[in-house]
């Protein structure tokens, strides 16, 4: 049989096949451990990710020489990471389902936006029991532009450094090949991190200071394998 696609198609099966190749690669990489690493709890409730794109609305986060503006970018991949894992059985939330902010309606200048936004951001986290935190970002270091790769940060929580370095492996042997990384704990300063009382990890897929790897995180077919990493990360890692 002959089949014929317009040319209109082709990015759309191409793209199809992308994110069937992904949810392939975290379906190989283990059922068994999500079994037992997203159980449910002593009180019988499930675990639930919730999957966070950085930044937002009116704070666009960093900003790629080309214009390209981090935010976008955090949104496609958390999308991609959140309909694997759904797929996988692991029961998801997100903070934002689209490109606006969630901080609160009186909020007025750039500032209080921020900080209502995170305020908003840490209740969602801790009012879910059991919950944990996987934050999508993009590095930057315009000091050192041949600097990339992805890495993951992990905060204080019980749990968290074993998730952050499943994710580092899982990410390190699909798209950092020459470019390894370790994971390592999140700097203070990093407020949602901080705040959360759940275990969060902070992955920073690539750096919008590189321009060839700037080019590779707009692509949805680079987005679709970035995700299908960290989602087998997710479902390899001993503790959630």
């Amino acid at each position: 049989m002959i089949i014929l696609i317009r040319k209109r198609h082709v990015a759309y099966v191409v793209l199809l096949c992308c994110f069937v190749a992904g949810l392939s690669a975290v379906l190989w990489h283990g059922n068994a451990a999500f079994t037992a690493a997203f159980a449910p709890g002593e009180e019988g409730a499930s675990p639930v990710v919730v999957v966070d794109a950085g930044h937002g609305g009116e704070d666009g986060g960093a900003v790629a020489a080309d214009g390209t503006v981090e935010s976008g970018l955090n949104l496609a991949i958390a999308r991609r990471v959140r309909d694997l894992l759904t797929f996988a059985g692991v029961p998801t939330t997100v903070t934002r389902e689209g490109d606006a902010a969630i901080y609160d309606p009186g909020s007025a200048t750039l500032r209080e936006k921020k900080v209502s936004d995170l305020h908003n951001r840490v209740a969602l986290v801790d009012e879910l029991p059991g919950a944990v935190l996987l934050s999508i970002h993009q590095n930057s270091l315009p000091s050192s532009p041949s600097t990339r790769g992805a890495q993951v940060f992990w905060n204080r929580q019980e749990g968290a450094e074993e998730l952050a370095s499943s994710i580092q492996e899982s990410l390190n042997g699909a798209v950092n090949a020459g470019h390894e990384k370790k994971a390592a704990q999140v700097p203070s300063s990093v407020y949602l991190m901080k705040e959360i009382t759940a275990p969060g990890v902070l992955v920073e897929c690539g750096f919008l200071s590189n321009a060839a790897e700037t080019e590779q995180l707009k692509d949805p077919a680079y987005q679709t394998k970035l995700a299908a990493a960290i989602a087998a990360g997710v479902l390899n890692s001993d503790k959630s």
